[in-house]
């Protein structure tokens, strides 16, 4: 018995070419090309996304440093502080505080300090 696949195969390949709309040259046109591109790019969207998660973080961590260091204090010394004070911001509320309200990061800064010196 002969299976024919032609309607299949058309829309299989017609749907991995939709996904490669964006790539280069042979890369969207032919189906070979394509998927191999396409897997690729995948791993590479896959691994990436968690990678930002990483990116993000070094950032804000740049930019609570620099600003504690405004304020006579190390990150980690000043983080320290704010954990004995209890006072529970994260990472990216703390940079944004950082970057767009320097006065209310140095009165958590001074809060920090007097946390530490007790």
């Amino acid at each position: 018995m002969r299976v024919k696949t032609g309607v299949v195969r058309r829309r299989r390949h017609k749907k991995l070419l939709k996904l490669a709309r964006g790539f280069y040259s042979g890369r969207r046109k032919h189906f070979r090309k394509a998927k191999e591109q396409l897997e690729r790019s995948l791993v590479y969207a896959y691994r990436d996304r968690r990678r930002k998660k990483r990116d993000f973080r070094r950032l804000w961590i740049v930019r609570i440093n620099a600003a504690a260091r405004l304020n006579d204090m190390s990150y980690s010394r000043f983080m320290h502080g704010l954990k004995l004070a209890n006072i529970e911001l994260d990472r990216k509320i703390l940079a944004d505080m950082a970057m767009n309200a320097p006065e209310s990061f140095a009165t958590l800064a001074t809060t920090a300090k007097a946390a530490i010196s007790k």
